[in-house]
């Protein structure tokens, strides 16, 4: 039997709007310290679903991926720290303070997670997006937790989308 913090859901958006959507969805069960990873090909969707995350932490500011600069820091409900490691390799990863970023109090999103050093990502909630074959627009978006902080997570956000459906 697997752990009981092994859950899995999965969504499917049909646009970039529905993925927003699904980001300011989860916004509403995050909580200080929560560590979101993401994966997917380029473009698949990963900074449109943190843009939806930031919208629901109440964040004005322009979120864009930080492919350049690494990291962006947002103020909002809670803070969040948007992080893409996609330029990055092995030692580089290791400099950047990755270890501080994700004990803190803030909410972190991180793109390209697969490149995070083994055990820092123990209590992720996983995130991979996935393009859909027969539809351009259409994402598949696979929810995953590591840990009972990320079943949390999945749970609330299930109930909530049960309800809404039932509404």
């Amino acid at each position: 039997m697997p752990p009981a913090h092994d859950q899995a859901i999965l969504h499917t958006t049909r646009s970039a709007a529905e993925t927003r959507a699904l980001g300011r969805r989860l916004a509403l069960h995050m909580q200080p310290g929560d560590l979101l990873c993401l994966r997917g090909d380029l473009g698949a969707g990963k900074t449109t679903l943190i843009q939806g995350l930031a919208q629901g932490l109440g964040i004005a500011d322009l979120v864009t991926s930080p492919s350049f600069t690494l990291i962006h820091e947002h103020s909002g409900s809670l803070p969040l720290i948007h992080i893409d490691l996609y330029r990055l390799g092995g030692p580089d990863i290791a400099d950047i303070g990755l270890e501080e970023i994700i004990d803190s109090e803030a909410v972190v999103a991180v793109e390209w997670s697969e490149k995070l050093p083994p055990g820092l990502a123990r209590d992720a909630l996983d995130i991979e997006i996935t393009f859909d074959d027969a539809d351009d627009d259409t994402r598949r978006i696979h929810l995953r937790a590591r840990s009972p902080r990320a079943a949390r997570i999945l749970s609330s956000l299930a109930e909530a989308t049960d309800a809404g459906s039932r509404a």
